[in-house]
């Protein structure tokens, strides 16, 4: 039986999950992100969705490289939801009282675990934050460099005002939680129900993790602090009227869902 962690500052025990499908190529600089953080009182789980890669292996040699402890789960049955899903049962079991997600293609800023903590320790029960462009894995567009921030304001404005999200029994206030940068308490993800386990295609689960915890709970908190780097690869792949659709319920069809190094 595994020792939960001491509690950490402000009383949070947190844990940081990672789904991973076939990321060998660039994990390591998500993981290289997480060494880099202000404070590493977290534990580190990543699960590995049925990768062909050796995702898992890499994991590994990364953070024994960067001295950054990590378990390595295995979700065999694909899916964002299901990964993640299992990912957080993962952490509370093992004595997580918080748990911070982000994506195997995502850079989190320095302060990222640390403006986490502090939302937790202040009450919060989901939190979240900016989400911005990564500029390391392609170029960006000088067009890109302009519109993406304000696309990305338009959809958080949308969602406030989408009907599904404003039904009478949820309580606290909608806020855009991409899962690239979505954090909650184990208490408010095990009387909601947590991530639904489902594949990316399915089911925004990100989403429906919000309007689930909006059941239970009003702490539903947006932080400026609560920074992240996400990959531009859909963009690239789909076109940004349709990465817009696919992610407004899935409008977009694409032949090819999980794209990858896309140059």
């Amino acid at each position: 039986m595994t020792t939960p962690a001491p509690l950490g500052a402000g009383g949070v025990r947190l844990w940081v999950v990672v789904p991973a499908f076939d990321e060998r190529a660039g994990i390591a600089r998500t993981l290289a992100a997480l060494a880099a953080q202000h404070d590493r009182d977290f534990r580190l789980v990543v699960v590995d969705n049925a990768s062909t890669d050796g995702t898992a292996a890499e994991t590994e040699k990364a953070c024994a490289a960067y001295g950054l402890g990590v378990v390595v789960v295995m979700e065999s049955r694909k899916g964002t939801g299901a990964a993640s899903d299992t990912g957080v049962r993962h952490a509370i079991a093992h004595g997580a009282t918080h748990v911070l997600r982000t994506d195997a293609d995502t850079l989190p800023d320095p302060g990222w675990t640390a403006a986490g903590r502090r939302a937790f320790a202040a009450g919060a029960d989901l939190v979240t934050g900016p989400m911005r462009a990564r500029t390391d894995e392609v170029r960006l567009r000088p067009w890109e460099r302009v519109v993406l921030p304000g696309v990305i304001g338009l959809c958080q404005t949308f969602g406030r005002f989408r009907p599904s999200n404003r039904a009478p029994e949820l309580k606290g206030p909608y806020r855009m939680s991409p899962g690239c940068n979505i954090g909650v308490s184990a208490t408010a993800y095990e009387a909601s129900g947590g991530f639904p386990r489902t594949a990316i295609e399915e089911l925004h689960e990100d989403r429906e993790l919000v309007n689930r915890v909006r059941r239970v709970s009003t702490r539903v908190e947006y932080h400026r602090d609560l920074a992240v780097h996400a990959s531009v690869r859909r963009l690239r792949a789909y076109g940004l009227r349709d990465t817009l659709r696919w992610y407004l319920d899935h409008g977009h069809h694409p032949d090819v869902v999980d794209v990858r190094n896309i140059a």
